[in-house]
């Protein structure tokens, strides 16, 4: 995006002839009512409803029955009292700055998953809207330009006793609730059925309760009729259904099967089931399956070519996508619109976030924190703003086949807003578990613990996700919520500054240090200027550099300094400036001597390599896995895991040393055995490590190492753990230090 330097940045609007709209936006293209004021709306478009029933030469799953629909069937209708709101018909002055995105779709799916409302507004949280007052979170969506609800169904989150499992609860008779009440403000529900009694993803996919112990073909049967009588409960309750998932994020397996000849029974019998209904209700159903882990681009594919060639029944090939487990948005983009050209399918974003501020608000460990925040994104609104936004512009990017985007659980928000300083955080904390485990609006509750025992038996408790939702603690908006309702026609927006990029500066030994002359300052138009800043002098001269350490160098911004008209900062911003302190990291020496150290390098021949049986490492090309980059060394085994990496270097400078490296994996066992060590020839130090879990990156650290005349060490790391366990080394590092 070019820089923009004026007090104001407009938004362009000439989008608006591409879409053949009278103004720059309309809801689906629908007379759009004021907020007080109810229409009749026509029925949504049915034109695929013929390709939605099931085809003559669909194989029918084993154990199903083909039932014919008798007569035309009819057309779903949106309630007569369903309250539509129009999009701004140019752009707007707004809180958040948001570049329009061109020849965006009137239908383009601009969908939130609030699958856990329901046990949040139980538990006695509020929403609010823009003036403050309490209101209907799905008119306060709607408001904001969301168009789909998606919700996860699960087929029975509860104990023998009736205690809910958390995470929302979700069966069927939420998900029908949930419906109803998106269909009163013109939003479609896509509902995403696990086919599991709680979580399912890639490292789980386990079998509902009453469905365990059954054959294939029993199960298939089961599925099949769940589906039916799930969907056709929430349809009846008033929801209008575009579209169903047959799973989610099943890369792994599905209710509990991993050989692809049974999943595909099962998924099978979820499409038929789909378009049976589809056909009985008139209700234009599209089928997505849905995947994750997108940065892998051969593995997203391999599963696109195993579902055609086990025929399976789909419309939509959706994925997940997290900007900070994911990978780019230029391979975002890339891998859907292959899956579209090559396999001639529908494609979305299933589910993605960011979060606008690093704080925990319900005193419950939050899944990303500041170590998991990426460069392009701040932790802002507007940093959550332009994830949003670019999200929708890399699936808008692939064409007619990008069909949209849903946020993942934007008002999953405190029960209790917890302060760990505050003189309550104790009695609001106890006030959350109880909560959370009374009315499931933690992400699970202990009563999951016979079901879920690894998972949610060990770690159960609040919402991870208060962080990333597009509500504030107390439920009021936040600004980034309405990029929803800007991306058709964008903002107009006082410019401010929305992040300082970080100063870090490493030095070699009693090599000259250089301080910069400006700091990148980034608007929240995403402009960037480079603004002259003057160091501490006491603060720089006091950095030794004949020996190895880590300093802050504290400095102001010049903002008396001369600019060019085309980058003048505005007078909010100088003030901001004059009243902001930089910071600037040293580090004296910190040169890694490792070759290769994160494998991003083609030649590993500096790497040995020793395990106890065949293809139990390998070096992978999968950013998700990686500390840095897109290589690791990737281990996994059917059999024991037992290996060790190592590598000798020569040529040291006699001196002290340092060596570390990162590493994640899980399913290690109960007799893992996870060291480093640093051999010198008369002396083996080593230092005890683990893997506790994806992304929970680990890092051993062997200090005081000592390296002599000839110059030599050996570092490396011993794992051994049992039959499938699994993980990734990376970034492995040696400093001297002194």
């Amino acid at each position: 995006m070019g820089r923009q330097w004026k007090n104001q940045c407009i938004a362009a609007v000439a989008i608006c002839a591409l879409l053949g709209l009278s103004g720059c936006g309309n809801a689906a293209g629908q007379e759009a009512a004021s907020p007080a004021e109810s229409v009749e709306s026509p029925a949504p478009p049915a034109e695929n409803a013929g390709e939605a029933a099931a085809s003559e030469n669909a194989e029918k799953p084993e154990g199903v029955q083909n039932t014919e629909a008798e007569g035309p069937a009819p057309k779903a209708e949106w309630p007569v009292d369903a309250v539509l709101y129009e999009l701004p018909a140019e752009a707007e002055e707004a809180g958040i700055y948001v570049e329009p995105i061109a020849g965006l779709s009137e239908d383009f799916i601009r969908g939130v998953d609030i699958s856990s409302v329901l046990v949040e507004e139980k538990s006695g949280v509020v929403y609010y809207n823009e003036a403050g007052e309490e209101q209907d979170l799905f008119q306060t969506l709607a408001q904001h330009g969301v168009n789909y609800i998606r919700v996860r169904v699960w087929n029975d989150p509860f104990d023998e006793n009736g205690n809910g499992y958390g995470g929302g609860n979700n069966d069927t008779a939420a998900a029908a609730e949930i419906g109803a009440r998106a269909a009163k403000y013109g939003m479609k529900l896509c509902v995403d059925y696990h086919y599991s009694d709680f979580w399912a993803d890639p490292n789980k996919q386990q079998c509902p309760k009453a469905w365990e112990g059954m054959a294939i073909e029993d199960k298939s049967e089961a599925l099949y009729q769940f589906t039916k009588e799930s969907l056709s409960e929430i349809i009846d309750a008033g929801a209008v259904v575009g579209m169903v998932q047959i799973g989610n994020e099943i890369n792994n397996g599905m209710s509990g099967e991993t050989d692809w000849t049974k999943r595909r029974q099962l998924m099978q019998a979820g499409s038929k089931a789909v378009r049976e209904i589809a056909q009985e209700t008139g209700q234009d159903i599209q089928i997505a399956v849905h995947f994750t882990d997108v940065s892998d681009k051969s593995g997203t594919i391999g599963n696109a070519q195993k579902l055609l060639e086990k025929e399976i029944d789909y419309d939509i090939f959706a994925v997940s996508y997290y900007p900070f487990w994911h990978g780019s948005l230029e391979n975002l983009t890339d891998v859907l619109q292959e899956l579209a050209e090559t396999y001639g399918k529908k494609v979305m974003v299933a589910e993605t976030s960011y979060p606008y501020t690093t704080g925990d608000g319900d005193g419950s460990a939050n899944s990303i924190d500041e170590g998991s925040l990426i460069p392009e994104y701040a932790a802002s609104e507007q940093g959550q703003t332009n994830e949003i936004r670019d999200v929708c512009a890399a699936v808008a990017d692939v064409g007619d086949a990008g069909l949209g985007v849903f946020y993942w659980e934007p008002a999953w928000i405190p029960v209790g807003v917890y302060e760990e300083d505050a003189a309550d955080a104790a009695a609001v904390l106890s006030a959350n578990r109880e909560s959370w485990e009374k009315n499931g609006s933690g992400w699970a509750s202990s009563y999951a613990a016979a079901y879920d025992p690894k998972d949610a038996g060990v770690y159960y408790g609040g919402s991870s996700w208060d962080n990333q939702a597009l509500f504030d603690y107390e439920g009021h908006p936040l600004e980034s919520l309405k990029v929803f309702r800007y991306l058709y026609c964008g903002t107009i927006v006082e410019q401010t500054v929305e992040s300082i990029l970080p100063v870090e500066i490493n030095v070699p030994l009693d090599a000259e240090l250089v301080m910069p002359e400006t700091v990148s300052v980034v608007y929240n138009d995403r402009s960037i200027v480079d603004i002259p800043v003057l160091w501490d002098a006491a603060q720089t001269a006091a950095i030794d550099t004949s020996a190895s350490g880590t300093y802050e160098v504290d400095g102001v911004f010049m903002t008396e300094a001369d600019f060019k008209e085309d980058v003048a900062p505005s007078a909010s911003v100088i003030e901001f400036l004059e009243n902001e302190k930089v910071t600037a990291k040293v580090s004296v020496n910190r040169l890694n001597m490792v070759a290769n150290s994160s494998f991003e390098e083609e030649d590993t021949s500096m790497w040995v390599i020793t395990a106890g049986g065949s293809g139990m490492t390998d070096f992978q090309n999968k950013e998700s896995d990686a500390y840095s980059g897109v290589m690791s060394l990737h281990y996994y085994s059917t059999d024991e895991v037992s290996f060790t990496v190592e590598q000798t270097i020569t040529g040291l400078m006699p001196g002290t040393y340092e060596f570390g490296l990162y590493l994640q994996g899980g399913d290690a066992g109960d007799n893992a055995e996870m060291y480093i060590y640093a051999d010198n020839g008369k002396e083996r130090l080593t230092e005890d490590t683990g893997v506790t879990g994806w992304c929970n990156w680990q890092e051993p650290v062997i200090s005081d190492i000592t390296v002599g005349e000839d110059g030599t060490l050996t570092v490396g790391a011993s794992i051994s753990c049992a039959a499938k366990g699994w993980g990734t080394l990376d970034d492995f590092y040696l400093y001297q230090v002194k």
